[in-house]
Formats: C-alpha cells, sequence, structure tokens
C-alpha cells in the first residue's frame, strides 16, 4: 500500500427476537438432547489489532459473488456464496458485515437463523443433528444482502470500503473495507479464490481482480462485467471500481494478462508509467522470483477519488497518474503482502519494509542511486524511528512510517550480512517460493533468514527490528 501520510505524494420485537438470540448465542447441545453437537465458531480471530476481525471455526475456500450496483444512489443489491471448510464440528459460525442488511441466508440449502452484533452475523441451521457441520466437511453458505454500501473511516484518518466517486464507486480493503461491500471471514489469515459478477448501468465499466470470465453482456440498460481470480487472495485485496474507464487488454511473455483500467481524466499523463506494467513485473521477477498470479495491470482513478494507492492482487489502484517509482512499490507487493500474505497486521512490515527495498533497488539500478543511500536518507529522518516495525503501538501506526522505511533498513542489513547480491536475491526468491500464496509472520521470516544465512542474527532483530532506540547506522 502507497503510505496513508504523504510519503508518495486504506429488529425484531418483543418474546420473537429474544428467543431468537437465545436459540443463537445458547451452548451447543449434545446429540442425545436433540441439539446440535459442536461449538460455535469464535467471533474473531484474536488479530493485535483488530480482534473482532475475521471468525473461527471455518476455512473459506472460494467467494462467489453476484452483484447489481446502482451508482446513482450508491446501493447495491448482492448475493455471495461462501464455500468453506469447517475446522471443528460447528453449531453456528460468524461472518463479518458493516452496514448492509441482510435479507436471508441459507447453509447447505436450510434456512440459517441470523443474529447481528454489529459489524458480526452469526448464521444458526435448524437445531437438528443432521444439520452439524463436522470438522473437515466443506459447506456453502449463501447470503442475500442489500442496502447503502459504507465508507469506514480508519483509526489513522483514511477511507476505505465504499468509495463513491464522481462516475460510480470504488471498493477498497485495507485492513477492514472488505467487509462494507461483502459479508466474508474478512483476516488476512483467511485466503480464497473469487468470482464476481456485476451488473452496472450501460456505459460503465466494473472492474475487479483477475481476469475477465467472457465478454461483457448487456441486456436493456444494463451491462454485467466477470471476473474470475483463480488463485488464494486476501479479502482485503479485493477490488471493484465501477465508472467510466478506458481499458487496453495485452499479453506478457509467459501469458501474463496485462490489464489496465484508465479513468479518462487521468489516461494522457498515465499513458507512459503504465506502458512500463510489463517493464517492471519482469525486472521484479528477476529479484523476487516468478510472478506469482495470471493476470497484472493497474486500476487508476482520478486523483480525487482516493487518496492513497493500494496493491489490490492483480492490477493496483492508483489515485490519479502513478510515478514509476509508485508503480514499482505497488507491484513489489504481489510477491510482498498478495502472495505471501501478513499472517496478522502486526506483520505488515513484511508487505511495506520490502516493497520500500524494491524502490531502492529499482534507484539502484536503473537510477544510479545506491541503496546505501536511500538507507542514509531513511536512517536520518526522525519519523522512521517512531516505534519498531515490528511492533507497531496500535492499529493506527500499521501504516506509518517506521513500517515502510526502517522496514526496508532492516532489508538493507540482511543484504549487508549476506554481502553478496547473488545470494541475497536467491534469499528473496526462496522466501517467495517457500510461502506462495500463503501467510507468513515475523518469526517465520527472521527464522527463515537465519537458516538461509546460517548466521544467528539476533542481535540485528534486536537492534533494528524489534529495538525501541536507534542504533549505529553500521551496527
Amino acid at each position: 500500500m502507497d503510505q496513508r501520510t504523504p510519503a508518495h505524494t486504506p429488529r425484531r420485537a418483543g418474546a420473537a427476537a429474544l428467543l431468537l438470540a437465545l436459540a443463537v448465542l445458547a451452548p451447543a447441545c449434545t446429540a442425545g438432547s436433540g441439539g446440535v453437537e459442536g461449538k460455535p465458531g469464535a467471533s474473531g480471530v484474536r488479530d493485535p489489532y483488530f480482534p473482532k476481525l475475521g471468525n473461527g471455526g471455518y476455512d473459506v475456500t472460494h467467494y462467489d459473488l453476484t452483484l447489481d450496483v446502482d451508482p446513482d444512489e450508491q446501493k447495491l443489491r448482492g448475493t455471495v456464496e461462501i464455500t468453506a471448510r469447517a475446522t471443528q464440528d460447528l453449531s453456528s459460525f460468524n461472518l463479518d458485515l458493516a452496514g448492509l442488511t441482510v435479507d436471508s441466508a441459507t447453509v447447505e440449502g436450510r434456512p440459517a437463523a441470523v443474529n447481528r452484533a454489529g459489524d458480526e452475523l452469526t448464521l444458526r441451521t435448524e437445531a437438528k443433528v443432521e444439520d452439524r457441520l463436522h470438522k473437515g466437511e466443506t459447506f456453502r453458505t449463501v447470503v442475500h444482502y442489500s442496502g447503502s454500501p459504507r465508507t469506514i473511516t480508519d483509526a489513522d484518518g483514511s477511507e476505505e470500503g465504499w468509495l463513491p466517486t464522481d462516475d460510480g464507486a470504488l471498493a477498497l480493503g485495507e485492513p477492514t473495507g472488505s467487509m462494507a461491500w461483502f459479508p466474508g471471514n474478512h483476516h488476512p489469515s483467511d485466503k480464497a479464490s473469487y468470482d464476481l459478477e456485476v451488473t452496472v448501468p450501460k456505459g460503465l465499466t466494473a472492474v475487479s481482480n483477475g481476469v475477465p470470465a467472457g465478454p461483457a453482456t448487456t441486456a436493456g440498460d444494463r451491462t454485467t462485467f466477470r471476473w474470475h481470480t483463480a488463485e488464494p487472495m486476501a479479502s482485503y485485496l479485493a477490488t471493484l471500481a465501477v465508472g467510466r474507464f478506458t481499458t487496453k487488454t495485452s499479453t506478457m511473455p509467459g501469458g501474463i494478462t496485462v490489464f489496465t483500467a484508465v479513468d479518462p481524466e487521468s489516461a494522457k499523463a498515465s499513458a507512459r508509467t503504465l506502458a512500463r506494467v510489463p517493464e517492471v513485473v519482469a525486472w521484479e521477477a528477476e529479484h523476487f522470483g516468478p510472478y506469482p498470479f495470471s493476470a497484472t495491470g493497474a486500476i487508476v482513478e482520478r486523483e480525487r477519488d482516493s487518496g492513497y494507492a493500494l496493491e489490490t492482487q492483480n492490477r493496483p489502484v492508483f489515485p490519479g497518474p502513478p510515478s514509476v517509482g509508485l508503480l514499482v512499490h505497488e507491484m513489489a507487493h504481489q510477491w510482498f503482502g498478495d502472495s505471501v500474505t501478513p499472517e496478522t497486521w502486526r506483520d505488515m512490515w513484511l508487505n511495506e519494509g520490502l516493497a520500500t527495498y524494491a524502490e531502492w533497488l529499482w534507484e539502484e539500478e536503473k537510477q544510479d542511486t545506491p541503496a546505501q543511500d536511500s538507507f542514509d536518507e531513511a536512517y536520518e529522518d526522525e519519523d522512521n524511528w517512531a516505534f519498531p516495525p515490528a511492533d507497531p503501538p496500535n492499529a493506527k501506526s500499521i501504516s506509518a512510517q517506521p513500517v515502510y522505511g526502517r522496514g526496508a533498513m532492516v532489508i538493507h542489513k540482511i543484504r549487508e550480512v549476506v554481502d553478496d547480491d547473488e545470494e541475497f536475491f536467491a534469499l528473496l526468491t526462496g522466501w517467495t517460493k517457500t510461502h506462495r500464496h500463503g501467510n507468513a509472520s515475523t518469526k517465520d521470516f527472521t527464522a527463515y533468514v537465519e537458516k538461509a544465512t546460517g548466521e544467528d542474527l539476533s542481535e540485528l532483530w534486536q537492534d533494528w527490528l524489534y529495538g525501541r532506540s536507534r542504533p549505529a547506522a553500521d551496527g
């Protein structure tokens, strides 16, 4: 993600309601009493900064979304079919959804009672033994919902979720915004494939992740677009842009689809940078390993439509014409963040430190600015020393300067330890290969680096990754 600071200038009434709530919240019954075996799935995964985000008891494998969007009224009607595997015997389970109204829900084709508490939906099927969900069982949940999706303001003051634009809308998800436009298990630790069908007024275009799943079709005054994302994706990386776009499709060597969608106001100023997408992707593949997806590209909005760029999977979103440096940063996230996704939001520096270091490497190789110069500049920036990159003090800080600049300094220090660029880049490509399409934590990374280098790097981690004071530059 581009920094959220300007570094690159995210009822029912009465007894019936009481009985429904008690049925949903009551402890699981045993089979002998005629109730559902199992226990409720947790309402959150206890993320260090967003403890209620995500849900326990199941793992989503696929989302199939069908949306009908009215940009003039900023309303949508949606259906999501969620395919998941139970990781425990379940009597009920939760989904994350902000603001929108649930019209109905089913689990394995059976009507589900839905209880809501804030952004948490609890779903429970009829209390019969044969309806229980067993550990290891794959099940399907369908939720019909509607309403006016809302914009979510983060702790740092930036906006995400559903962002109205002059000619449509833009959905961005980091870190909590995706629950503003579809129900799901909205924590980065649960990745899934996606299919998205979006119907919009004729004349507008709907752009999402992945590749087009067939041509757009028009019936009357409405046009439907279909998108397919085969590789696992964290929900915060899902996007939807509705508006008037100039689109272009091409193919890179190796068969990677390049799809760009640009607001006409930004088209002329974006053309030169977007023409370098294949070059940037190929250069990063040389340094970080094979490109992890079947598609790449970009979505470029008007400058006033959003205040930051975001590494939405396959095609990052830019708030106006991007610089080449910003393109390099967001494309590097396709490896660091999108394919290798953080285990928790505390591991955000693995995304941003490595993507920032990609910029330093690009400047070193393409602009004759040594990475050491970038390191020295970051070292002198007081903002990089506000807190350790691996331990932001709160949710407001996960996109603050130390996560980027000091995170990149950690990578540079590893490069110094390796002291051989061929081995250093082998280390990076090994990392992306080891955790391709998965999740990884800071502990995973430090253990991997020590194993790869054969070095005890405890002092490096303590000084540069976890330390609360500024070490000597040559330490």
